[in-house]
């Protein structure tokens, strides 16, 4: 038996209000900011990302382990290209290295790693 319904990722980062947004349009949610703390949702309420606003924030160096990854997000997208250049214009960048043909690795503007994953 399930103690929780709904779990939340947590992602720290050096300004919360920001990658909220950055999330929030990739995924078409909404925004809830109470300053150094934000949560995105979906109009059904049924999912949460939040973000932990953390001084001295270092980004992670994805593929190395310098500052490890600690996580990233698979995010499910029809075609590849399309998403692309959606991530990019949202303010996403590409990361040189891509391990894969049927995903592709981004950064987010905090530098935390990200996938856009053929469905």
């Amino acid at each position: 038996m399930a103690i929780a319904r709904f779990p939340t990722l947590v992602i720290d980062c050096p300004d919360a209000g920001a990658l909220a947004a950055f999330y929030a349009a990739l995924l078409g949610w909404n925004v809830k900011d109470d300053d150094d703390w934000v949560e995105i949702r979906p109009d059904d309420g049924s999912n949460c990302i939040s973000f932990q606003q953390v001084d001295g924030y270092q980004a992670p160096a994805w593929p190395g382990q310098s500052h490890p990854q600690q996580m990233h997000l698979d995010l499910v997208v029809q075609d590849l290209d399309d998403g692309e250049k959606e991530a990019i214009k949202l303010g996403a960048s590409k990361a040189e290295t891509q391990p894969g043909t049927t995903f592709r690795v981004f950064l987010d503007p905090a530098g935390h790693p990200f996938c856009l994953c053929l469905s």
